[in-house]
């Protein structure tokens, strides 16, 4: 599926974190479809290595970084070797997550915090390092992949829900700093409804695909976000199926 969304990255670049597959993968697509120099972020090597062959093949510029989002001290040397390469990125996309789904009485300490750590405080430790650096050079996007989570929880999705929720407020928090600290930096939430990526079918494998979209829609969505012109800016986006059951 081509992007129905047209806008000019040619000399900017990107990073995707969770990048290798599902989302991540169609973001990374559409990036480099749109002229970035993407990097794709993901502690699985062989797929994002597989990812950035294919996009080099198709003439876009692409390259791995082995990355745990949940290392901070990994994010904080990531950008010390961007630095030391003269590589500022120009767009961050927090999109990497997990999820345990099982009821709050059967969960365990290390999974609650496997969960809130990839899905709150990495992305947050991606924003400390790129958000101070985008300030410095006067402009850039940050873009962070919530979740209807973020909004109405449902039973067995606690951590998740808590930790697309704390990434909704964070991000709103964010871009009001931005506001007053740097106009050219833009900073956008994508609330994502069901798809039909791996993070949904390896955990439910009968789930009804009908009742997913396809995740170069939302792919599309975070193009629209960085589309928008200077003197605007697109704080949240929410795109789900059209039987999306829950949203509101």
């Amino acid at each position: 599926m081509e992007s129905r969304v047209q806008v000019e990255l040619h000399g900017k670049r990107a990073l995707v974190t969770g990048g290798a597959r599902g989302l991540g993968a169609s973001i990374a697509r559409r990036l480099a479809g749109a002229g970035a120099s993407v990097l794709v972020a993901d502690v699985r090597k062989d797929l994002a290595q597989e990812l950035c062959a294919d996009l080099v093949v198709a003439g876009c510029e692409a390259r791995f970084v082995e990355l745990d989002v949940c290392d901070a001290g990994a994010v904080a040397a990531l950008f010390r070797d961007l630095d030391a390469d003269g590589q500022a990125l120009d767009v961050l996309v927090n999109n990497a997550a997990v999820d345990v789904s099982k009821p709050i009485e059967h969960l365990t300490a290390p999974e609650v915090t496997r969960v809130v750590t990839t899905n709150l405080l990495g992305p947050m430790y991606l924003c400390l390092e790129v958000y101070r650096r985008m300030v410095a050079r006067g402009g850039g996007h940050i873009v962070n992949i919530l979740s209807t989570a973020s909004n109405r929880t449902w039973t067995e999705a606690g951590p998740y829900s808590a930790s697309k929720s704390g990434l909704r407020a964070f991000t709103h928090t964010l871009f009001k700093e931005a506001q007053r600290d740097c106009p050219g930096i833009g900073v956008t939430g994508v609330i994502a409804g069901g798809m039909q990526t791996p993070f949904i079918m390896e955990r439910f494998p009968d789930a009804d695909v009908s009742m997913l979209q396809s995740p170069d829609i939302v792919a599309d969505t975070v193009l629209y976000a960085l589309s928008a012109p200077a003197g605007s800016v697109v704080s949240e986006l929410v795109v789900v199926p059209r039987l999306e059951p829950s949203w509101p």
